[in-house]
């Protein structure tokens, strides 16, 4: 894809979802990270269904070591790989407590040192309760970026460097989202949806299927 290419791409999707928004629940960055370190290899249906009634209780580090291991697997016994995330998430908790004084840090280092907090983790939680322009390559945007051209990789990592290079500034607070929503929606794994794709005629696969 040119450069032109990219910015229209992010202009149609832009004119289409001025202000797109994570469709993971929280109420604060502490339960924005708990829910996303839950949602790894998990759907957000499926995480906010389980954390509704969590955060309805806890929405705080304190409140989560109250809760305890045992008591936090109840909640989310639901998610996959519960056990470990449920030792990951009061890990973290004790650590925010102990190192940022209960705060999420908005900082990639001190996200990272954080149990069950990888890269992409700490993208999400950079970018949404931040507002940090960071690009958090999931499963979906690893596919849109190999499958549109805009920027192959063979990681997610190959992948969230060529965007960064690529998505103009002005694009980058809400590209992460906007890539995510056409990747969930439209631009699907299996069979993408390119009869009614705003973008069909800028990508590399909509040019081909064409």
């Amino acid at each position: 894809m040119t450069p032109k290419q990219i910015d229209q791409f992010f202009a149609r999707l832009a004119a289409r979802n001025p202000e797109p928004k994570s469709e993971l629940a929280y109420a604060n960055p502490y339960t924005l990270l708990v829910a996303v370190v839950l949602s790894a290899q998990a759907t957000d249906v499926g995480v906010n269904k389980a954390t509704g009634p969590l955060f309805a209780v806890v929405d705080t580090p304190e409140q989560m070591l109250a809760l305890g291991e045992e008591g936090l697997k109840r909640y989310i016994k639901t998610i996959g790989l519960f056990n470990t995330k449920a030792k990951n998430v009061i890990a973290l908790s004790r650590l925010l407590i102990e190192r940022h004084g209960s705060q999420v840090p908005p900082d990639r280092a001190a996200l990272e040192a954080l149990p069950g907090v990888g890269r992409k983790t700490a993208n999400v939680v950079l970018n949404v309760a931040f507002g940090q322009p960071t690009i958090a390559v999931d499963t979906h945007i690893f596919r849109l970026g190999n499958r549109t051209g805009m920027a192959p990789g063979a990681t997610p990592e190959a992948v969230e460097r060529g965007l960064e290079r690529v998505v103009p500034d002005k694009w980058k607070r809400h590209a992460h989202h906007w890539l995510i929503l056409q990747g969930r929606y439209i631009c699907k794994a299996r069979k993408p949806d390119c009869e009614v794709c705003p973008v069909r005629d800028l990508c590399d696969y909509g040019k081909v299927t064409g």
